[in-house]
């Protein structure tokens, strides 16, 4: 490991950081100096022993059939960064044992085939802990590589159906030097995460598409949701919950309006009085409503008018809204199209973050409000009727873009860097 004192600061002093870094390194060190000189030497060749993943409860790591996984132990805070750290560690070493060789692409391969890359792809397995050494045909997809290739494929949010193609070539592909430094750019953001998280609070992964709803330390509900595309990116922000609004209207924001609504205005003005998009003169208090068939969608003008959707099963955002103060327009809210969260990939909203199963989280939020539990939310969505509820205590909660995470049964989790927002993210004293 390298020097990580330096940017240490913000979670702990400097002197307890390098402290624990160095209480860490050590262990790892006393772990292989303790073997016979042998056995020592034959430790840091991950192809002649069956090493498995040094940071796991098990070599034989679960793959999950959750769409989420079920785990209590929350993502931010030391619970997050301190495996995060040892994880950084253990790819380093895997770095110093020659790391994985590439692997050619070609057809894809299912359970049973016979293909000359496997040999290649077992090494590639075994090298981070996915599949424990063993004899057989290299050559061929036996059940275990299968089961192996489907552990891969969770932790790396692709779809575990054990089918090895494009995607999955892709990510066993990445070098470990780029892995190492997926490391170390998501222990910087954890480390400059704030060290008082609050005793309740809500955590958006945008990279990893999911909420986390944590209670002293545990988490409560974990859920999957859906967040902005690459050109409408949803931003990192801290905030604090305020408020929950039932049945919301949806005030189209400008910038969603120019781009969606009003070409589709130009094209039919039935289509607003279809999805019941009013269409208001102006934002201020007592606009005058104006008739879409009378405006002229292509001019100038029309983007300075304010489009409102009514609460309906149309509203884009669903039965509920979860407010948060934020300079971006952006709230956590309900969505009608809810086939959306049975993709791996989720990365389709205009900015905002669409969660799964949203209710549940509005009960959890709303659970410390007097006169609120889950059957006053349902009947409330159930009424139709417009109500903002203000929480008892504002909740915290954090949007933070992590593609690097160790979940509590000790497996790496990696995702892809949709935002292409990792390079922006300087590491020097991490990997120099």
């Amino acid at each position: 490991m390298k020097d990580l004192g330096a940017w240490g600061h913000k979670r702990q002093g400097a002197a307890r950081f390098s402290a624990r870094v160095a209480i860490l390194l050590c262990a790892a060190a006393f772990s292989f100096a303790s073997l016979p000189a042998k056995a020592a030497n034959e430790a840091f060749d991950p192809w002649k022993l069956q090493w498995v993943d040094p940071w796991a409860t098990s070599s034989q790591a679960e793959v999950t059939e959750s769409r989420v996984s079920r785990s209590t132990i929350p993502t931010l805070g030391d619970a997050g960064f301190w495996p995060l750290l040892r994880a950084m560690s253990m790819y380093e070493q895997i770095q110093e044992w020659g790391g994985w060789k590439p692997i050619p692409n070609g057809e894809k391969i299912e359970k049973g085939m016979r293909d000359p890359r496997l040999a290649l792809i077992r090494e590639r397995l075994v090298a981070t802990g996915d599949l424990a050494a063993s004899g057989g045909d290299p050559n061929v997809y036996d059940e275990s590589v299968f089961d192996a290739v489907r552990r891969f494929q969770s932790r790396h949010g692709l779809t575990p159906d054990g089918i090895i193609g494009t995607r999955t070539l892709a990510a066993m592909n990445v070098p470990v030097e780029t892995r190492i430094k997926q490391l170390a750019v998501n222990l910087k953001r954890l480390n400059e995460q704030s060290a008082t998280l609050g005793r309740r609070y809500v955590f958006v992964n945008i990279a990893g598409q999911e909420v986390e709803a944590v209670s002293d330390g545990r988490v409560e509900l974990r859920r999957r949701v859906i967040v902005g595309k690459t050109d409408r990116q949803t931003p990192e922000y801290e905030s604090k919950i305020t408020f929950i609004a039932f049945n919301p209207y949806w005030n189209v924001p400008q910038s969603i309006a120019k781009k969606d609504i009003i070409p589709k205005a130009i094209r039919d003005p039935g289509y607003l009085k279809r999805m019941g998009i009013r269409v208001l003169s102006d934002y201020g208090p007592n606009p005058r409503e104006l008739n879409p068939y009378n405006v002229d969608w292509s001019s100038p003008a029309a983007e300075r008018l304010r489009l409102r959707q009514d609460p309906s099963r149309r509203n884009s955002l669903g039965t509920v809204k979860i407010h948060f103060p934020n300079p971006h327009a952006v709230y956590l809210h309900d969505t009608p199209s809810k086939s959306l969260f049975g993709r791996n990939a989720r990365a389709y909203s205009s900015g905002c973050v669409r969660v799964d199963k949203v209710h549940d989280l509005v009960a959890w939020l709303l659970e410390e409000t007097e006169g609120w539990d889950r059957r006053k939310v349902d009947s409330t969505v159930a009424s139709g009727n417009r109500m903002d509820v203000a929480l008892g205590e504002p909740v915290p909660v954090y949007l933070l873009y992590l593609t690097a995470w160790v979940s509590a049964d000790g497996v790496v989790n990696f995702r892809d860097d949709i935002y292409s927002l990792d390079k922006r993210v300087r590491t020097t004293s991490l990997t120099e």
